[in-house]
């Protein structure tokens, strides 16, 4: 299996499909790389070079006591990025790794980078505060650490049974494969990484680098995103970064990748074409 090295010697796993100009996907917690696989084959049967790595922590990465935060999420991102010398990248970040690419852009510019996209993603800042009091209040995230550190197993098999594809909503229908692969996906996350990346994803601010964002950029979000609700994410990522495109999924959940693949395939291909 490829890996690229982290700073601190992390090793960094990454699927690397396709040939052409290259897009480089960032997956949601508690997942992995394969996540993505719909959109991976789909836009690297359409004439692009896609990669997909696993985030420290999750996957088949290290699992590294520190080093659990964005801004380290974001460096290992560059180091791959660096590494294999993609020019012209499409960054697309989902959920979590939403905010991994916004940090990239804030730490790293985008010299290399020619678009990006954010799917269901978790910026500008998820966390509510007195400058953010549309935010999700703490006790939400809170709930999920208590979750994770109770039962683990079953904290991921809720979320997947319940919000993160919609499948409590009346008359929802996701397989159980889906929802097995979330939860077999997020066994494979270390404990510690998992439990530190919930901070990460819900209380780093991201408004000072979505600011930073000059290249054409789309925003991808359902507007019954249970996880990261619209009003917070999407909605407020658009109206924040200059002349951004919104594409909202009326009735939409967070798990896009999944429920709604082939139109969310469809449209990272067009801005791709674009």
């Amino acid at each position: 299996m490829p890996f690229v090295t982290a700073a601190d010697g992390a090793q960094i796993h990454y699927k690397d499909w396709g040939r052409g100009r290259p897009v480089v996907l960032s997956h949601g917690w508690p997942l992995n790389a394969d996540s993505w696989e719909a959109q991976q084959l789909f836009l690297a049967s359409n004439g692009f070079r896609v990669i997909a790595h696993d985030r420290r922590g999750h996957g088949r990465s290290s699992q590294t006591w520190q080093g659990n935060e964005m801004n380290t999420y974001a460096d290992d991102l560059a180091v791959l990025i660096d590494t294999l010398d993609l020019r012209d990248a499409t960054l697309v970040g989902f959920s979590t790794g939403g905010g991994e690419v916004a940090r990239y852009v804030g730490r790293h510019g985008t010299a290399r980078i020619a678009q990006l996209v954010l799917v269901s993603a978790v910026p500008p800042f998820m966390l509510k505060t007195e400058d953010n009091p549309g935010g999700v209040p703490v006790e939400a995230f809170d709930a999920i650490r208590a979750g994770s550190l109770a039962d683990r197993s079953q904290l991921y098999r809720d979320l997947a049974d319940g919000p993160f594809f919609g499948h409590n909503r009346p008359g929802a229908s996701v397989s159980q494969g889906i929802r097995d692969a979330f939860w077999s996906q997020g066994l494979q996350a270390g404990h510690r990484g998992a439990y530190e990346c919930v901070a990460a994803f819900s209380a780093t601010d991201f408004r000072a680098d979505l600011d930073a964002f000059d290249v054409p950029t789309l925003v991808i979000h359902g507007d019954d995103d249970q996880v990261v609700p619209f009003e917070v994410g999407g909605k407020a990522s658009a109206a924040r970064v200059k002349n951004a495109t919104l594409k909202v999924y009326p009735g939409a959940p967070h798990g896009i990748t999944d429920t709604h693949k082939d139109q969310l395939g469809a449209d990272l291909l067009e801005f791709l074409n674009s």
